[in-house]
């Protein structure tokens, strides 16, 4: 059965924007179909000067981050904020410290699904920053991201690394697709959308920065995976900072920004499809590369300045084995005797008493009140973490 497409202009267009896309009839419902990137901007003196903040701001970040004593320990704790933040903003309830603490080998009193899904978002994005050195973000790297965060999740099947096949829509929980806010395009506009995507990444001559902001708006409005659609859209805009050498690492990460300005991120983006607000967009995803930018340096700075205060706490010591595992405290602030006798290539016993030094000096604390495998934390360093970011 052929469908009959009726292309619709949605919203009146202001001069100089571009039109967003077009609405396809398919009887009791339309889907839209987002144009080709990119569009026609409309280059305000209010853009530019986002842009020149945004790009002020992550540029400090790159120099001043990549300078930090221990830039290369700090990838890790903040791989796992973004998971964490990114999985949240889908409904995923694990917490930064709970996640930590189950990788340091304590048992947790959350979900292993949650764990799971917040496990495989740390799994993608690991394996994407490891496929940049031979692939470029495309459809095939995007597939890819997909398998790795939603393989062995619960809910429905969605398909791991499979494009859907059927039609999908947005809307609040129990919503059916007549009373969705936005139904994307149909599964057979998928892989064209999604060629026009690479090769716009490809080809753009655009500030980088706005070409991930476009991008990012057009992979969430094909919406081309059953589920996982945010998760991976937020893993291109760290992936893309990388590829670009924008970011000398994976120090940058929009999501806490997303899920703390829930509202107008959804504002934004329905933004764009419904009245080609693309300024509105630009300018607020620009404004979060630049607040993301300082809290990043902000949060990396206090931690290097922490860790240099416990090195020398622990450098006096006769053995250097205290001094180690405040090394490893830098990685994850949650650690168990067995976990750093192990790293540490120690005897148990070695270790506990390096622990014992650290918790007289009070850099870590036990937590919970086991009398064996017991856990420890540096809670000063997960509240740094775990700090909500800082939107002015």
């Amino acid at each position: 059965m052929k469908i009959a497409e009726n292309v619709i202009f949605v919203g009146a267009m202001p001069k100089a924007a571009a039109t967003p896309g077009k609405s396809i009839s398919l009887g009791s419902y339309s889907a839209f179909v987002p144009a080709p990137l990119p569009p026609e901007l409309n280059w305000t003196p209010r853009l530019i000067g986002a842009l020149s903040d945004a790009d002020r701001l992550v540029g400090r970040l790159a120099g001043e981050g990549g300078r930090l004593p221990n830039p290369h320990i700090l990838i890790r704790p903040f791989v796992r904020r973004e998971a964490v933040l990114s999985s949240k903003i889908e409904g995923t309830q694990a917490t930064l410290g709970e996640l930590l603490a189950a990788e340091a080998g304590a048992t947790v009193d959350r979900s292993p699904d949650d764990l799971r899904e917040v496990s495989n978002y740390v799994v993608a994005l690991e394996h994407g920053t490891s496929r940049l050195k031979k692939l470029p973000i495309c459809v095939r790297l995007t597939r890819e991201l997909h398998e790795k965060l939603m393989t062995g999740v619960r809910g429905h099947p969605a398909d791991p690394g499979q494009f859907r096949k059927i039609q999908n829509w947005i809307g609040q929980p129990g919503s059916t697709i007549a009373t969705a806010s936005y139904i994307p395009p149909p599964p057979g506009e998928v892989e064209p959308c999604l060629a026009a995507w690479e090769q716009f990444l490809h080809e753009s001559r655009l500030p980088p920065l706005v070409t991930i902001a476009l991008a990012h708006y057009q992979f969430e409005a094909i919406h081309p995976f059953l589920d996982g659609n945010g998760r991976v859209g937020r893993l291109l805009i760290t992936l893309f900072l990388i590829e670009r050498q924008i970011l000398p690492t994976p120090l940058l990460y929009l999501s806490a920004f997303f899920e703390a300005s829930r509202r107008d991120y959804y504002d934004g983006l329905r933004g764009v499809s419904e009245r080609g607000a693309w300024n509105d967009w630009l300018e607020y995803f620009l404004l979060g590369v630049g607040r993301m930018s300082e809290d990043a340096l902000n949060r990396a700075t206090r931690i290097n300045r922490l860790l240099a205060e416990w090195q020398k706490k622990a450098s006096g010591e006769s053995s250097s084995n205290p001094l180690r595992v405040v090394e490893l405290l830098g990685a994850n602030p949650f650690i168990t005797t067995k976990g750093a006798a192990d790293k540490l290539g120690i005897a148990f016993t070695t270790a506990q008493r390096a622990i014992e030094r650290l918790e007289q000096t009070r850099i870590v604390k036990q937590v919970g009140a086991a009398k064996r495998d017991r856990v420890y934390c540096a809670t000063a360093l997960l509240e740094i973490l775990e700090e909500p970011a800082r939107l002015k």
